[in-house]
């Protein structure tokens, strides 16, 4: 039904039917950006698409699919050289893995004994006399133990923690040592160059390869790293009764109640401890690689689109990665940047300073190097004119309301308003919709308070979006613009389909005309909690809400801060993915929208 929509703009050429055979195994927003006009061939081969990057490389460019490369050929052949280093690293980490499961388990049990061993001795020297000789209930003992804790010997829980710690170590031994991993890859390099779509090609490689494999992209992630460490943080602040933290093991043992208050008060402060730094928490649980989690293998983790826009980010960045890079996770990443450009305003310089020695010592960073836009390449001969509509005159906009009759029609014509779920609990109001299509204007997504989270969930519920009205970008509306930027990588990123009406072509969009540069605000803060239809200006902060650069202070300050380069990097990608989402090879992959396939 809907496919017959989409796929009437689409043509049924060879290389288009080249592309749709890609589109099975690889995210065609990213492949479908550098395929030419023609092909003869057939599409690769399961062996060529599981074989790696290389092989799948050199069978695309021999069938026309991509532009021949020497850039993207020898970044490929590093790729192909790191997947061929992963099986046997898989090994060695399926034994490290086996050996830590038993530490952990040995340590954990050998910990409880210590600590049954300390309660026995207290009590046999009388430290809950008092205690025990007051009677009434837990609620009374509990309050009176504070008075006895200076009972406890030596200058108290620090000190018999670090004893109890040490007497572990000499009894379990040291922790077990991973095996070492093998070198990562950092691949930078300008828009369009094919950076995203060789790191595809890699992660589609290590299926079955490796169990543990993630791919996160770098809104997404910092998106679901602020949830985490707000859901720690409630948790961690949240009362719980006597009885909810007197519980798991210590419930069961068969002793009074002050030792189980004394065993559950040990417990909490090695917890309260381990929340003294929350980053190497969030890590774990982002990628499922705790303690408790001895499921054997290596761990593989593509990150597409590393920046260090804020604060906030280069310190979450930091502590997370190098979390991850020390426990043996195998990094593969993109970026803009080289290492030592992400963070040119030298935000928390000491801390990145350190994450960025280990980003190096873990990873061969590689220049894609090629200056050619391959979208463009593409556009200039499969470029789709029904779905960007310019100049705002009643022939745009006749086109446009035809296009939405016909997508509306298709699926049964009833359009209804509606709200989606977004991150943090809150929703988010649809004015338009049908089926998997949503219709707003320009000021509804770009003119309010909204950020990436509204951004995600829109993409994630709808596979088409109309937008109408889009205005020319200036320093007048750089918050609109920098809102414009953040929802077309979302819906680039969630291969959603964009049909719209703007005042001027794609690449007229963002030159500012005399209103001065438009400088790049893309992600500097990340817009992930509304209080009262404001957003929080530090992320970190209880209170203090309002719209990024709200004042003429606070945008001449991160004015400031944003360099001519990181504008350029923002513009020029934003332009090179509108006109990727107008070409034919585009289009089609909108047909592996999860919301489009409930449809077909």
């Amino acid at each position: 039904m809907m496919a017959a929509v989409i796929g009437k703009f689409s043509s049924s050429s060879p290389s288009l039917r080249c592309r749709m055979a890609l589109n099975s195994y690889v995210d065609t927003s990213r492949f479908m950006a550098f395929c030419t006009t023609t092909s003869t061939s057939s599409s690769p081969s399961v062996t060529e698409q599981s074989a790696g990057p290389l092989l799948l490389y050199k069978s695309m460019v021999r069938q026309g699919a991509l532009q021949y490369d020497p850039q993207q050929e020898r970044v490929a052949t590093n790729l192909q050289d790191l997947l061929g280093q992963l099986h046997q690293y898989d090994k060695n980490m399926q034994k490290y893995c086996a050996t830590q499961g038993e530490w952990e388990r040995r340590r954990k049990q050998l910990r409880q004994e210590l600590l049954m061993e300390e309660a026995e001795s207290k009590q046999q020297g009388g430290l809950w006399k008092i205690v025990n000789n007051q009677g009434g209930s837990l609620i009374t003992k509990l309050l009176s133990r504070k008075k006895n804790e200076r009972a406890e010997p030596g200058t108290g829980r620090m000190v018999s923690y670090l004893k109890r710690e040490k007497k572990l170590d000499s009894l379990v031994g040291p922790r077990p040592v991973a095996p070492p991993p093998p070198k990562g890859l950092y691949l930078y390099g300008n828009v369009g160059c094919g950076k995203t779509m060789l790191m595809d090609m890699f992660y589609n490689a290590t299926e079955g390869v490796v169990k543990h494999r993630y791919r996160l992209h770098f809104h997404a992630a910092m998106l679901d790293v602020h949830d985490r460490m707000h859901k720690i943080w409630k948790h961690q602040s949240t009362e719980k009764s006597l009885h909810a933290r007197i519980s798991g093991w210590i419930a069961n043992l068969p002793v009074e109640g002050t030792v189980k208050e004394w065993l559950a008060a040990q417990e909490r402060y090695e917890q309260e401890l381990h929340l003294e730094n929350i980053l190497p928490i969030v890590a774990d649980s982002l990628l499922d690689i705790g303690d408790d989690n001895h499921e054997a293998g290596a761990t593989i983790l593509c990150f597409d689109e590393i920046q260090a826009v804020d604060v906030f980010t280069v310190v979450a960045l930091s502590g997370i990665m190098t979390r991850l890079l020390n426990r043996g996770t195998v990094l593969v990443a993109t970026s803009n940047r080289p290492p030592g450009d992400l963070n040119q305003d030298g935000m928390q310089k000491e801390i990145f300073t350190k994450f960025i020695a280990k980003l190096e010592q873990n990873c061969r960073s590689v220049l894609v190097g090629c200056q050619t836009d391959y979208r463009r390449v593409l556009a200039y001969t499969n470029f789709d004119k029904e779905h960007f509509f310019w100049p705002l005159d009643s022939q745009s906009r006749s086109k446009f309301e035809r296009r939405w009759h016909d997508f509306t029609s298709q699926l049964g014509g009833l359009i209804t308003p509606t709200t989606i779920p977004v991150m943090f609990g809150r929703l988010f109001e649809v004015p338009e919709s049908c089926n998997g299509v949503a219709r707003f204007t320009f000021n509804q997504l770009c003119g309010l308070p909204v950020g990436a989270a509204d951004y995600i969930a829109i993409a994630q519920n709808y596979h088409t979006i109309f937008i109408e009205d889009i205005p020319t970008m200036s320093m007048r509306i750089s918050d609109k613009a920098r809102r414009f930027i953040t929802l077309v990588d979302e819906l680039y990123n969630h291969h959603c389909c964009l049909i719209c009406t703007a005042a001027s072509s794609i690449d007229d969009l963002f030159l500012g005309a005399d209103e001065g540069t438009l400088f790049d605000l893309e992600s500097f803060q990340f817009e992930t909690e509304i209080e009262e239809t404001k957003l929080r200006r530090d992320v970190l902060s209880p209170g203090d809400v309002a719209p990024v650069a709200s004042t003429n202070e606070d945008r001449a300050s991160i004015q400031s801060l944003i360099s001519g380069r990181e504008e350029m990097f923002a513009f020029r990608r934003a332009v090179s993915r509108l006109i990727e989402m107008q070409t034919p090879g585009y289009l089609q992959g909108v047909r592996h929208h999860p919301r489009f396939q409930r449809l077909v």
